[in-house]
């Protein structure tokens, strides 16, 4: 019986494989040895399995699936008028739907970060990619009849995406170290607006192409299974903490009890997940509601109509989608970059970027809504300059979470961080705007001005919870040094052998 620094009763132990990372380590399996005999005609494809299993095809295929995770999700966002018309439900209504999605998404994560931090990682996210695939090709055969039955729909969904979005960035910081593993969740963390962009391109393109908004939901389908079936095949599950040196001797397992107080406990930890539950607020009203806005901004200048035949529009969605790709990958880029360039100057670098990055972010964004009514392409510059800034911080956040977390609750923390940023962010994010904009409809006579104004009244509120997630991010820089020396010193803890812990 072990006791970690923390007071946390520990569990029994037990070893597995290595895995090879660019620290040099190597699984006994890949070693060449004098005492290994020709491969029986069975053993050759898995052996050349085991050559393709390296941390950068392993990196790719999970950023690869998590492109899909946020592609699916946003695909029903790029032909949300045609479900509007095509179920006759208000703007709340449709808010609901991403609401349901969010809600299950985040009651699903802490399951899947205790199962993480327990069971076979690659096997959980491919089950969920499996899952999140059948769920939205069944929904595209929904009759207008059932619009409950299609909602229920997106909250199915939303558990299986859980399970990818909690664990598979466990696997990466198992693989990757320091500045490398900053460069691959960079990259993992770009997929969540080249995702989503490309969400909105394909649910537009597909519509397009076959004159049904349901075909939007039955491409996603057939790459996630794909998708699944790759990260079963090269995705290696490497020992928890071989990237930090201690894979081979971490010989100890906190309950999931502990691991909840632990992180409660941990400040820098607290306030991220507080920033990022602002983030997650304005990503999801912004994702559900912009292309919306837009659309009856130009109806406002007189240069398009209102939707009245069976197939709207879908250029803003288009346009929207093409942007956040854009901004996603500079964002991502120059938020690695600028990060990496300030660590050389402080070590409180990570969370002060952030910080920085948010609180301009709420200028250009609060901008949006000025120009809007005047000048379309003026609020598509102040969405291309404040979703930049805004999405600096997704992987930067969670190089944050791998540095004041020890492996062993890594899982864990992204999950309820996960979890945390849901509940307090875009699971009521799209419905409480498309509640306000309701209810500053009824306060006056229905018009397509009013309609425009009411939407815009009603997405102020993003600028001021995003300066508030700003706030945090500083919070966050005041205790940063101190949680990492933490989560070091535990490190070296539980990598003791079991008889030099007392």
């Amino acid at each position: 019986m072990c006791v970690e620094s923390d007071g946390c009763e520990i569990e029994g132990c037990g070893s597995s494989d290595e895995v090879r990372t660019l620290s040099g380590s190597m699984s006994p399996a890949l070693k060449s040895s004098p005492d290994l005999h020709p491969c029986r005609p069975g053993h050759k494809f898995r052996a050349a399995l085991l050559r393709c299993r390296s941390p950068a095809a392993a990196a790719g295929i999970l950023s690869f699936g998590n492109v899909l995770n946020y592609m699916d999700r946003y695909t029903v966002v790029g032909v949300l008028l045609d479900i509007q018309r095509h179920y006759d439900v208000s703007d709340s209504g449709m808010g609901l739907l991403q609401t349901v999605f969010i809600c299950s998404f985040m009651v699903a994560a802490p399951i899947f970060g205790y199962l993480g931090d327990r069971f076979n990682r690659k096997v959980i996210l491919s089950c969920g990619i499996f899952f999140w695939s059948i769920v939205t090709l069944s929904s595209s055969f929904i009759s207008k009849e059932y619009y409950w039955l299609f909602v229920l729909s997106r909250g199915l969904v939303g558990i299986g995406e859980s399970s990818y979005s909690s664990i598979s960035p466990t696997i990466i910081g198992d693989l990757f170290t320091n500045n490398s593993r900053t460069m691959m969740l960079s990259v993992f963390y770009l997929a969540i607006p080249l995702g989503s962009g490309l969400g909105y391109i394909l649910g537009s393109s597909a519509k397009e192409a076959a004159g049904d908004w349901h075909w939007s939901l039955r491409v996603s389908p057939v790459l996630g299974i794909t998708a699944g079936t790759l990260i079963l095949l090269f995705v290696p599950e490497p020992k928890r903490g071989s990237a930090d040196q201690m894979g081979g001797r971490i010989k100890t397992r906190t309950s999931w009890l502990c691991d909840m107080k632990a992180l409660a406990k941990n400040r820098s930890y607290v306030f991220s997940s507080l920033a990022s539950s602002a983030v997650s607020f304005a990503t999801g009203a912004f994702g559900m509601w912009i292309p919306v806005y837009l659309a009856r901004a130009q109806v406002v200048q007189k240069t398009a109509e209102p939707c009245t035949k069976e197939i709207c529009s879908s250029t803003d969605s288009l346009i929207f989608g093409a942007i956040t790709c854009v901004t996603g990958l500079l964002g991502v880029v120059i938020g690695a970059a600028t990060t990496r360039l300030c660590r050389q100057k402080t070590e409180r670098a990570d969370p002060l970027v952030c910080a920085v990055s948010m609180l301009g972010s709420a200028i250009f964004i609060c901008l949006i809504f000025v120009v809007a009514k005047k000048s379309i392409v003026g609020a598509y510059v102040c969405i291309f300059i404040g979703e930049t800034l805004l999405f600096l911080n997704w992987a930067i956040t969670a190089d944050i979470l791998m540095f004041v977390v020890i492996p062993t609750r890594r899982a864990t923390a992204v999950a309820f961080q996960s979890f945390t940023s849901h509940l307090l962010g875009d699971a009521g994010s799209p419905y409480l705007i498309g509640l306000i904009s309701d209810a500053l409809q009824q306060s006056y006579a229905t018009s397509a001005l009013w309609q425009f104004l009411s939407l815009g009244y009603a997405l102020m509120l993003c600028p001021f919870i995003i300066v508030l997630g700003g706030m945090f991010f500083l919070a966050t820089a005041l205790f940063f040094l101190d949680d990492r020396e933490k989560a070091e010193k535990q490190l070296s803890l539980v990598a003791r052998p079991p008889s030099s812990v007392k």
